[in-house]
């Protein structure tokens, strides 16, 4: 399973960017979706998590701001980000848990994938 992500960028502050995040290989379905950051110096934080249902929970530094959502038919997550503020800036990581059939067996695997980051910098 692989997940590649893509939309950062460079912006100013108060302007908007759109993250993608699709998820391939050979996936049985898909639990929860996510994003991550991490900035410079800092420890990697939740920003946006969606359940397979549409559940959504926000840390609390992105809400009101962002919009987390999926599209389970093509195994992507997106992250709307308006109103950017300058301690946005990081590297955003899509995460997705994933199940997958172990090959030559019929047992499901759940484990977690990472995609490898896309740079967000909004200058102030």
């Amino acid at each position: 399973v692989q997940l590649q992500a893509s939309g950062g960028g460079l912006v100013q502050a108060g302007e908007s960017l759109r993250l993608s995040c699709a998820a391939s290989g050979s996936i049985l379905s898909i639990n929860a979706m996510g994003w991550y950051r991490q900035a410079p110096g800092k420890q990697r934080e939740m920003v946006a998590q969606v359940t397979s249902n549409g559940n959504t929970n926000y840390a609390d530094s992105v809400n009101g701001r962002f919009t987390i959502s999926r599209d389970n038919a093509k195994n992507t997550v997106y992250l709307q980000m308006n109103s950017l503020k300058p301690e946005d800036t990081a590297v955003y990581l899509c995460t997705a848990n994933v199940n997958t059939i172990v090959i030559h067996t019929s047992r499901i695997e759940v484990r977690d994938y990472w995609g490898q980051g896309t740079q967000v910098t909004v200058s102030s």
